[in-house]
């Protein structure tokens, strides 16, 4: 009888609760949507390289929560270019507010060079200075098997009318930098823009090269040029394009839980004791760094610069939902640590073994990702915080980077609700 009794109660209760339950389940306006889209066409030769601005890129246009962001290139009939061919040095996908009578610049006009009042940058919660990593995400040549999916109930919020000032429009642009490495001398040495293979001697705004800079992003910009072998005769002109993935839901306040995103970067040469003195906690990245060959009988190892460490103070409180490196070939790996030593998130990189696309050999192909137990990893505002980037030394590598992305919510789901699985528009659910 009392087993019979519960039985019903339990029963009861469930009913109680299925209107609820069903309307985050069955509203197709909670339905988690996926999209592709595809940037203009651009055209590449052996050894050339790419860097587009796509400004007013496509992107949903409403209230949402933004659930992950994917990037691969495809060719002229969709299909996917392996990295051995074109190497996808960085893409980043950026919100900014532009004056509803300012035109769209060009697509070789840099984020950094466009400004108020015509145009106002909407970006992530840092932490680098203004125009450095604004993005709410990017990757490279790892895009295609790194996790960018943001779990249930968590949501990046975007397209908030609220928000964009009066007289404005929320727009979202498109970074693309691209080397194509058909038939060069040196693959390695182009995709990381080593100075001798690109012959330059100033960089893309016509500032001469210090004569001591190796190499980097200053050394292959847009139509700049790779080294080729001197044999090679192939390679025609080839089209290709972006491919871009969206996944959102329709933001609800009830439902969505809203993330902060940070980036850091081990560059950043802000440091956490000025504070002290009344400066101001302004950062600076530097985007990219050297690691020179050595090893322990030769070096010690910092100044290789093949562990290199960084300290910075977390902007705000909250529970640590995703986490993600990029780093580049000769990477072993990156490491946050809390002000008690420990360990936050650790994403290392993922090296392809094989031919085929996706597991090109010797590429990162992808990093693994941070997805904490919510409320397992929490951070609190003000405290210390260690980032740690390691590549291999037996070897030099130019123009590297150390970004880690993190995920941050200030509170975590308080029903039941909030855990039941959404559908996707192909009714699968997660």
């Amino acid at each position: 009888m009392w087993r019979h009794c519960c039985c019903l109660l339990s029963v009861a209760l469930i009913m109680a609760m299925i209107p609820r339950l069903n309307t985050a389940v069955i509203n197709k306006n909670q339905a988690i949507k996926t999209k592709s889209f595809l940037t203009p066409l651009f055209t590449m030769t052996p050894g050339s390289v790419v860097e587009r601005f796509y400004y007013s890129t496509n992107f949903p246009k409403a209230h949402i929560a933004l659930k992950g962001f994917d990037v691969e290139v495809v060719d002229d009939a969709s299909n996917p270019v392996p990295l051995f061919e074109t190497y996808l040095h960085h893409w980043a996908i950026s919100r900014y507010y532009q004056h509803k009578d300012a035109k769209d610049p060009n697509t070789n006009v840099s984020f950094t060079q466009i400004n108020e009042p015509n145009f106002m940058i909407a970006g992530n919660n840092g932490v680098c200075q203004k125009h450095v990593f604004p993005q709410f995400y990017g990757t490279g040549a790892d895009s295609r098997r790194t996790s960018s999916f943001l779990p249930n109930p968590y949501g990046i919020e975007v397209g908030n009318e609220v928000e964009v000032p009066l007289g404005y429009e929320e727009k979202w642009v498109l970074n693309l930098h691209a080397i194509d490495t058909r038939g060069v001398e040196d693959r390695l040495g182009c995709i990381e823009c080593q100075r001798h293979l690109y012959n330059v001697t100033k960089d893309e705004v016509g500032m001469a090269l210090e004569v001591d800079y190796k190499g980097g992003l200053r050394c292959c910009y847009d139509k700049t040029k790779c080294k080729l072998r001197e044999s090679y005769e192939g390679g025609e002109e080839r089209s290709l394009y972006v491919r871009y993935t969206v996944k959102w839901m329709d933001w609800d306040d009830d439902l969505v839980i809203p993330l902060k995103v940070y980036i850091f970067h081990v560059t950043d040469t802000w440091n956490p004791l000025t504070g002290i003195t009344g400066a101001p906690e302004e950062h600076n990245c530097l985007v990219e760094y050297n690691v020179e060959a050595c090893s322990p009988t030769n070096k010690p190892d910092d100044e290789c610069k093949a562990t290199k460490m960084v300290r910075l103070i977390s902007p705000s409180s909250g529970y640590l939902i995703y986490g993600m490196a990029h780093l580049h070939i000769g990477a072993i790996g990156s490491m946050l640590y809390g002000e008690d030593g420990r360990l936050l998130c650790s994403s290392s990189p993922i090296y392809g073994h094989g031919s085929e696309i996706g597991n090109e050999d010797g590429y990162v192909v992808g990093m693994s990702t941070c997805y904490p137990q919510p409320g397992s990893v929490k951070i609190n505002k003000g405290e210390m915080l260690s980032l740690i980037s390691k590549y291999e030394p037996a070897q030099n590598h130019v123009g590297v980077m150390g970004l880690f992305h993190i995920m941050v919510a200030q509170k975590l789901p308080n029903s039941l609700l909030h855990m039941v699985p959404f559908k996707l528009a192909d009714d699968t659910t997660l």
